[in-house]
């Protein structure tokens, strides 16, 4: 995260992240376990305090049962902070 488009881009992720899951009504702690990942990661992906994987975000895109370009279908705000 060196300059200020990554974070921009690593937040909107995790708020597209949340909406979707929140869509497909599926608990943080589901997902964590059908994805095999942390539900800490979780949490911290969706608050866009770290950058994720390609292997992460298709894990997660398999657990929600969607294309993995859907957890990349978003605007950047740039009100995000």
């Amino acid at each position: 995260m060196s300059n200020v488009r990554d974070i921009e881009f690593i937040k909107a992720f995790g708020i597209n992240l949340k909406k979707l899951r929140a869509e497909k009504k599926v608990p943080q702690e589901e997902l964590a376990n059908s994805s095999d990942i942390p539900i800490s990661q979780i949490g911290r992906i969706e608050r866009g305090e770290i950058n994720t994987t390609i292997s992460t975000a298709y894990a997660i895109s398999k657990a929600l049962e969607i294309d993995v370009k859907e957890l990349f279908n978003f605007k950047i705000d740039k009100d995000i902070s």
